[in-house]
């Protein structure tokens, strides 16, 4: 009897302890892929959802005034009723359900599928065409309002956040989200994305470092990243070897003193 409670305890034991090849992120040596790296260097494409910073200015503001956002909601922003991460919501520009942005004065403009040069160049052309077409100081600049993203699972804040680069990767998301529970699986990381021809999910192992050289390194905005649970955790039996040692001593004495009762009765 004890041969195999001895057994028993082993197995348990070591099975149910995370090693550090489980937790440690970007091992081995890197191999080089052109290919991905082509991939994540093509521009991205604008899509619905999206938040746009466009900034229009002049040496002469007075002509470029009439092509600004007005801030209707700055009393809101002013008395707290906003924070940094929603403040973008009411000053930028979000593509609507069609793919067009709603510009003042030059009303509503369609950048769905654009690089963030192209949707620069095109609102520059309509502005030279038709409104200011002898100001060589007029500057457009277009660019995403940060990469905004939603993580959930076994990471240790959920939730959606936005970071203000122009290139965010699934590290940074993480290491911006507090970074992978120790019951979070880290060698089958989802990244679910909306693209042009549908939703795509993409599995990442970021225990192995040639996840560098994935086309789904970098994230794009209105990822969905999901964390899923290793098997550890619906077992619960800890995720160390003294968590797991405390939970088999207190199986084991719970499984003798239920013995020692039902002899005594």
């Amino acid at each position: 009897m004890k041969k195999y409670l001895i057994l028993l305890f082993g197995v348990v034991f070591f099975s149910s302890c995370l090693s550090n090849k489980e937790l440690t992120y970007l091992q081995g040596n890197p191999t080089s892929n052109s290919e991905i790296k082509r991939i994540n260097n093509i521009p991205y494409k604008l899509q619905v959802d999206d938040i746009l910073n466009i900034t229009i200015s002049s040496k002469k503001p007075e002509i470029v005034a009439v092509f600004q956002k007005q801030n209707l909601n700055s009393n809101l922003m002013n008395s707290g009723g906003s924070n940094e991460n929603n403040q973008g919501y009411f000053s930028d520009y979000s593509i609507d359900n069609y793919g067009n942005i709603r510009i003042p004065t030059l009303g509503e403009i369609n950048v769905l599928g654009y690089t963030e040069l192209e949707a620069r160049r095109k609102i520059e052309d309509i502005l030279r065409q038709d409104y200011i077409n002898n100001d060589e100081s007029l500057y457009v600049s277009v660019k995403l309002s940060g990469i905004r993203y939603t993580i959930l699972g076994e990471i240790n804040q959920t939730g959606t956040n936005i970071i203000y680069q122009n290139r965010v990767s699934i590290i940074d998301a993480i290491a911006n989200s507090g970074d992978i529970t120790d019951v979070g699986n880290r060698k089958a990381v989802e990244i679910i994305r909306k693209t042009g021809n549908g939703t795509k999910k993409f599995v990442v192992d970021l225990t192995d470092i040639d996840v560098l050289n994935d086309e789904a390194f970098y994230i794009k905005p209105n990822d969905i990243i999901n964390i899923k649970p290793l098997k550890e955790k619906s077992w619960g039996t800890g995720t160390t070897g003294l968590q797991s040692l405390t939970t088999i001593v207190s199986l084991l004495t719970l499984i003798s003193t239920t013995i020692i009762l039902a002899r005594n009765l």
